[in-house]
């Protein structure tokens, strides 16, 4: 079995935000992250909210824990989630690049129809 090189940081930035585009992908995982977003809660709190398997619920929140969106906390025999918001920062760095990219496409589309001015674009349609 071969090691993986070393990643730069900007490798392991999109595997981290892939990892978290993939958790989040499943609706339920999304709900725990909202369940658990301003408190911390035990794995059973957590499980009552939805109707599936305690199993099932444990399974979605090692996924979400492995993807760095939640932190496990254990008390004796208890082990309490809470989401972990820096996780989604490679994500919301991706979204607001997108969105910054998307605004300057938009400006751009206005200046170029302002500089063709209304009887040129009349002309182009009629």
């Amino acid at each position: 079995m071969g090691h993986r090189p070393p990643a730069d940081a900007g490798d392991e930035r999109e595997h981290d935000m892939n990892e978290a585009l993939r958790a989040l992908a499943e609706p339920r995982r999304r709900a725990i992250l909202r369940l658990v977003a301003h408190c911390e809660l035990a794995a059973g709190e957590i499980a009552g909210h939805f109707d599936v398997t305690r199993t099932a619920v444990s399974q979605h929140l090692t996924v979400l824990k492995n993807a760095g969106l939640l932190t496990e906390r254990k008390v004796a025999t208890r082990r309490l989630y809470r989401a972990r918001p820096e996780g989604l920062a490679g994500l919301r760095q991706f979204l607001d690049q997108m969105w910054a990219s998307s605004l300057e496409v938009a400006r751009d589309l206005v200046e170029a129809d302002r500089a063709v001015g209304p009887d040129d674009r009349a002309r182009a349609t009629g």
